[in-house]
């Protein structure tokens, strides 16, 4: 644990990275993005489905996408409590949708190239000219041929990229609180859409035991006064997806009204081609032929995608699914995901455990409270 001294002396640090984010805001511009420009911000939570959903934004030729930027945020200022965090990040955010790349160089080492972005090779407009002249512009580029081909660009090129397209994505997972992000629903530069993707926390859970998200968890602990522990990242998990939907009903901005879209992503993995179409519908983007040939070869791999969304049922013990039932309780039932009372009813795929989100009458009739005082 962080003894006083080093607490205090990481919140100054916090405060002057938030002032030099202000003051790159000033002095590091580069040339307005046009009026017609659609700004979308896919917010998550970590192993929720979102590094392909992010991906059905980057293959888009119209569309500029970065995953994570926040994270260099995260990494710079590790000693700062997560909700300490999300100013800075909005921040970020603020200036890179107005396609602002100067201010990341703040987060890396010299010499500053494109490779220092966080997950480069998931951004296809990074991997496209004026940034990397390997591929053609509307390629649908893999991943693996990105990074061999597009590290060495010079950071100055992303900004270049960044200005010639109509639409920006950033796929985000380190905000816990919907209201953070209010002052960019509120700039009328910002013509900003948000997309909410959420998925059964029984599947998050058994995601994060194969894959480690070690620094995150500590950081979320250490808020805590407690080294990484499961229980109280899940409990942080779930609890803040439900309060960001459920602010969406309690005294909303005006901005916020047809800005805001919650998505399961079981439905995603059910109809990716329907879910796909109703999002690019919602940020006024236009599909092809080829983005929907690829987004059918995808999802459509050696292993059914149906079956990797039900894997949870068979990898967690019924002792681990109770225990997250519990942890979660309050936000499965506001998003509709049923709990299993036997590891009979787990095992049993036949049985759905997806229902619906709450309407807007059940949050008015005062089901939030325990939301909004945690």
């Amino acid at each position: 644990l962080h003894k006083p001294k080093k607490k205090k002396k990481r919140l100054l640090l916090l405060l002057s990275s938030t002032l030099l984010l202000l003051w790159l805001g000033c002095w590091h511009s580069t040339a307005p993005p046009p009026p017609s420009r659609t700004h979308i911000l896919l917010l998550s939570s970590w192993r929720l489905g979102s590094t392909f959903a992010g991906q059905l934004f980057s293959q888009h030729p119209d569309v500029f996408y970065l995953m994570e930027p926040a994270k260099h945020v995260w990494h710079h200022l590790p000693g700062g409590s997560p909700e300490l965090l999300q100013g800075p990040a909005r921040d970020l955010i603020h200036a890179l949708f107005r396609c602002e790349m100067a201010v990341l160089q703040d987060f890396v080492h010299q010499p500053h190239r494109v490779s220092q972005i966080f997950m480069l090779h998931m951004s296809r407009a990074l991997c496209s000219p004026p940034t990397c002249e390997a591929f053609r512009g509307g390629d649908i580029v893999r991943q693996v041929k990105c990074e061999a081909h597009c590290n060495a660009s010079p950071f100055g090129k992303a900004a270049e990229t960044c200005v010639t397209y109509s639409h920006m994505a950033l796929k985000v997972v380190s905000f816990f609180q919907l209201e953070v992000l209010y002052p960019l629903l509120t700039n009328a530069a910002l013509d900003l859409c948000i997309i909410h993707l959420l998925q059964d926390p029984r599947a998050v859970y058994a995601t994060r035991r194969l894959i480690s998200l070690y620094p995150d968890d500590l950081l979320i602990s250490w808020a805590h006064n407690a080294m990484p522990n499961a229980r109280l990242v899940m409990h942080k998990v779930c609890h803040s997806q439900a309060g960001m939907y459920l602010a969406t009903f309690r005294h909303p901005p005006p901005a916020l009204h047809g800005r805001y879209l919650l998505t399961c992503y079981e439905d995603l993995v059910r109809d990716p081609l329907g879910q796909v179409a109703e999002w690019y519908c919602y940020t006024s983007l236009a599909s092809s032929p080829q983005l929907k040939a690829w987004v059918h070869n995808i999802t459509h791999w050696s292993r059914d995608a149906s079956k990797v969304l039900l894997a949870w049922r068979h990898q967690l013990s019924f002792h681990q699914v109770q225990e997250v039932q519990e942890i979660c309780k309050p936000a499965m039932e506001v998003f509709g995901y049923r709990p299993v009372r036997s590891e009979e009813e787990q095992r049993d795929l036949a049985k759905d455990l997806v229902g619906s989100a709450w309407s807007g009458w059940e949050v008015l009739v005062g089901v939030t409270n325990q939301f909004f005082d945690l």
